[in-house]
């Protein structure tokens, strides 16, 4: 039996998230363009969803080029070279590509090379667990600087003719860098999951169903009176929880954004939240749609641009998405 002793690698002791980039879909797509094939109207999608215009990458644009462009954005504003960022994650759905990873091919795009670079998939919550991996493996010394990105085209894998989902989705990016604070930046987060319940909402067929000739392509379907009532209750309960393990109560944030997945969710956690009128929320979903992963990025790129006095406010941020995955935290916004 050997007598060395290994050396574990210690890192420090608080991160934070130094900026934003954003990459939305180049088209921008009506309710006007979608009712036809769902039988449906643009009043309709408005009242349910909150939804009235969303946007779309063309065909020529992949989810990796959009994650390029968020990625190469946030990695300027953060005033940190893109070589010293030495871990990549993506967090998507959206890649129709199984292998090699968005995150391998992003990080050479962006001047990374050679960081630690994979694809996580936890939906709607991606983006919230990438942070939370980041945060960790900078505190544990295992990375110094990551890019955390959401990126989907979700435009890919969806039925225009699904009534059930087709007129949430949209196409977009969202990058944040984070690295080394002298204060606490990032909470602890709530995150989870309820397998269950994984039929709520997600692919209706595997690849292997597809290339044996027994279904179609696989897309996104989802049960959304199952999916409603789970995300109004039960995220309300994680988003409470989120406030307590940071040590803050609804009054002491400056802003509030969960996943853009329906305009009533939204307003209902805040409402259960009971925010003050002082907290700004984050509502892109009226002209953006629901783009899993990306969304909590993209809306905070935006809350960001739009309310500058915002910066170095606390910012809670919840997603959850298909597979019934959930994740929460407080940042502090850079």
């Amino acid at each position: 039996m050997t007598t060395a002793s290994l050396t574990q690698s210690t890192g420090v002791e608080f991160t934070r998230i130094y900026s934003y980039g954003a990459a939305r879909g180049d088209l921008v797509v009506p309710n006007s363009d979608l009712i036809g094939p769902i039988d449906s109207s643009d009043e309709w999608i408005q009242q349910r969803t909150g939804i009235i215009t969303r946007t779309r990458a063309s065909a020529g644009i992949l989810a990796v080029d959009l994650a390029t462009d968020a990625a190469r954005e946030a990695i300027e504003k953060s005033g940190i070279s893109a070589d010293k960022i030495d871990l990549v994650i993506v967090a998507t759905i959206g890649n129709v590509q199984q292998t090699p990873s968005l995150a391998a091919v992003l990080a050479d795009r962006v001047g990374s090379n050679p960081a630690a670079a994979y694809d996580t998939n936890a939906a709607c919550a991606g983006f919230s667990y990438g942070v939370t991996q980041a945060d960790a493996l900078i505190r544990s010394g295992a990375a110094h600087y990551a890019l955390v990105v959401g990126a989907e085209k979700l435009s890919d894998i969806v039925s225009p003719t699904d009534r059930s989902i087709s007129f949430l989705l949209g196409d977009g990016a969202g990058a944040v860098v984070i690295g080394p604070s002298d204060f606490p930046g990032i909470a602890a987060p709530v995150w989870g999951s309820d397998g269950s319940k994984a039929d709520a909402v997600g692919m209706d067929h595997t690849l292997v169903d597809f290339r044996d000739g027994t279904a179609s392509w696989p897309t996104l379907r989802q049960d959304g009176q199952v999916v409603f009532r789970w995300a109004v209750w039960e995220m309300a309960k994680v988003a409470k929880q989120a406030l307590e393990v940071a040590g803050i109560t609804a009054a002491d944030l400056a802003a509030f954004v969960p996943h853009q997945a329906n305009m009533r969710i939204i307003d209902e956690l805040a409402k259960q939240l009971k925010l003050p009128e002082t907290v700004t929320i984050g509502r892109d979903i009226a002209t953006t749609g629901n783009t899993s992963a990306a969304s909590i990025p993209l809306a905070t790129h935006r809350l960001l641009a739009e309310h500058p006095e915002l910066s170095s406010g606390l910012c809670l941020q919840i997603g959850f998405g298909a597979g019934l995955v959930f994740g929460a935290q407080v940042v502090v916004l850079p």
